[in-house]
């Protein structure tokens, strides 16, 4: 197999949400990925652009099946294992649908710049028009393909919009670098206006930095 068949052959195999995440970070980059999962990002970038990378997972199952793959993650909650790392120790770091499962999503997005130079953050929308059409006829709350919990058992505890989130970047004097809304198949919507992206997107996908 060559060389751009095996690339061709491994972006089919990552989610497309994910693969724009990848576009966003350049070869050689210092990585974190805080909730990595099963570690299918950091392999892509392992693989496809040569990061040195890092992840940290809450679940076990997660922590193994990245650790079969060679990547060096560790177990434990995010808000607090964050804490470890020194300033700067990252290009990027990247927090993938989970923003909205932390306890204090402030907290984390001004830990996330701490230790790196810039996040890249995504998280899903819950101001998108199927949420609210729901909400308005049948009155509960929603169960969709990106919020896929019933409201009783969901680990998502901060249901975030699209405006929700660059008013939370703009009360903490963080930069938007880049922002973009993301459709149910992980693909970038091209919308100029924050309106439309949140009414339209499934996910909130921003690259942000300090000041």
């Amino acid at each position: 197999m060559t060389k751009v068949q095996q690339k061709d052959h491994r972006a089919s195999d990552i989610r497309v949400d994910l693969l724009l995440i990848a576009s966003m970070i350049p070869a050689g980059s210092r990585v974190l990925d805080v909730g990595c999962g099963d570690g299918e990002l950091l392999d892509y970038l392992r693989a496809q652009k040569n990061v040195d990378g890092r992840g940290i997972e809450l679940s076990a199952h997660g922590v193994n099946q990245s650790v079969s793959k060679g990547l060096s993650v560790i177990q434990g909650n995010a808000e607090r294992e964050i804490s470890h790392f020194p300033d700067d120790s990252f290009d990027y770091v990247i927090l993938s649908q989970t923003l909205q499962a932390m306890k204090r999503p402030d907290k984390i997005l001004q830990e996330l710049l701490r230790v790196g130079k810039r996040a890249i953050v995504s998280f899903p929308n819950f101001a998108i028009w199927r949420v609210r059409l729901h909400l308005l006829l049948r009155g509960r709350m929603p169960v969709t393909k990106s919020l896929d919990y019933p409201w009783y058992s969901t680990p998502n505890i901060h249901f975030c919009t699209i405006r929700d989130f660059v008013d939370l970047c703009d009360q903490l004097n963080i930069k938007i670098e880049k922002g973009m809304a993301v459709n149910s198949a992980g693909g970038e919507m091209f919308f100029n206006s924050l309106f439309m992206s949140n009414i339209f997107g499934t996910q909130g996908l921003y690259v942000i930095t300090r000041p």
